[in-house]
């Protein structure tokens, strides 16, 4: 319920967007109720995090991983865990191949709270997220924005 594990076709083919980022040497591991993606590379263990567009080092192994995620920091963290079971017990249950999406991005002032959420397919929402976060990212801070566009590919 907290975390899913898609083929890395689909993974793969909602990464097109984030084309800023280098994936090559990195392999899946996990994905978040959020969409977010746990990656394994030599250099350590990779968070790519929707919610504010980063790809950051988590840690070094598998199992360090395993701890932190045992933790209630790092349920709350990565795993937006409260949130996921808010949803769960309000009745907004995933279904195969869907995750949680903000109707309203954080990065674009959306909150972060039950009533901005919606189900939608893993892989879609990962490759939105991307173009959305490529359009904004080098707006400076209260930018008005007038138009978003998405592409099918």
């Amino acid at each position: 319920m907290l975390l899913m594990f898609p083929d890395k076709e689909t993974i793969f083919a909602g990464l097109e967007s984030w084309d800023w980022y280098d994936f090559s040497e990195m392999t899946p591991i996990a994905v978040t109720a959020f969409g977010d993606v746990f990656f394994e590379s030599s250099a350590g263990i990779y968070f790519l995090d929707k919610v504010s567009g980063d790809f950051t080092v988590v840690c070094k192994t598998k199992s360090e991983l395993e701890a932190i995620l045992n933790t209630p920091d790092g349920r709350d963290h990565y795993l937006m865990a409260e949130l996921v079971l808010l949803a769960i017990g309000r009745g907004l249950v995933l279904d195969e191949g869907e995750c949680y999406e903000f109707k309203v991005a954080p990065f674009l002032n959306g909150p972060i709270e039950y009533d901005n959420l919606q189900k939608m397919d893993f892989k879609i929402s990962l490759h939105i997220t991307g173009q959305l976060i490529k359009q904004v990212t080098n707006l400076p801070p209260g930018a008005k924005i007038s138009e978003i566009k998405i592409s099918d590919a």
